[in-house]
């Protein structure tokens, strides 16, 4: 198994994340450091990360929770700043988040200790629909909402085309509904920006088949039985 893959299966991280470990020297192989991707690790080897152990995960845990805003979507953070691993003290787990919401934005997140779930979800190519309510100042066209549709430049990055549905407006606020099929660093304020409206309210409820729910800020809960199995079949 390549060592990216197992240090995924074992819980660590998704597959990208575990390779930043790789990269940065923080793996270790039978007591040497391994920094070639590539590497296969064999059934008798010892994998360490920082010096601890690390072995396949026996069993996978899933979790969705609802993120308030003013957490960071990570493990830990050097700045001090709360993380969601705050809101999750009742898992006892070795778990981590799947993608990341912007400190600003609230709603569905998953955590889990499945490494390749993690990979399918945040790959590039995946094309996993993430839904959005988004509230923004003033009114918006049908021509603007036509124009985030079909794709706009955000400055690095063209965006696909997507749905973008009204929900409400009036001279003060919009409120819209937007489903993507990508997740680029803060893409819905970007695509928002470029048109020059500004985004004041943002909540991703659903990833795929996965729903927030009822859950209320901070609340979490295990997927349930329907959630998992889907899941599952991404991975076949």
């Amino acid at each position: 198994m390549r060592i990216n893959k197992y240090l995924a299966t074992a819980g660590l991280a998704g597959r990208r994340k575990s390779e930043e470990f790789i990269i940065n020297g923080k793996v270790k192989v039978n007591g040497k450091i391994v920094r070639d991707l590539s590497t296969d690790i064999k059934d008798t080897d010892i994998v360490a990360v920082n010096g601890k152990v690390i072995r396949p995960v026996v069993s996978y845990e899933y979790y969705k929770l609802h993120k308030p805003k003013g957490y960071v979507s990570t493990v830990s953070d050097d700045k001090g700043r709360k993380t969601i691993m705050d809101l999750m003290r009742g898992v006892h787990t070795r778990i981590f988040p799947v993608g990341r919401l912007d400190y600003d934005t609230e709603g569905l997140i998953l955590l889990t200790n499945d490494g390749e779930v993690a990979n399918i979800l945040t790959k590039p190519n995946s094309e996993i629909e993430k839904r959005y309510v988004v509230n923004i100042e003033g009114n918006i066209t049908p021509d603007e909402i036509k124009k985030l549709s079909s794709g706009v430049d955000i400055g690095d990055y063209t965006t696909k085309p997507c749905s973008v549905q009204l929900l409400s407006s009036s001279d003060k606020a919009s409120r819209l509904a937007v489903t993507i099929k990508e997740g680029k660093n803060r893409q819905i304020r970007r695509m928002f920006e470029s048109i020059g409206k500004v985004v004041t309210f943002l909540k991703r409820t659903d990833i795929g088949d996965i729903h927030l729910g009822g859950l209320s800020r901070g609340e979490y809960s295990p997927l349930n039985t329907k959630e998992i199995r889907y899941l599952n079949n991404l991975k076949k």
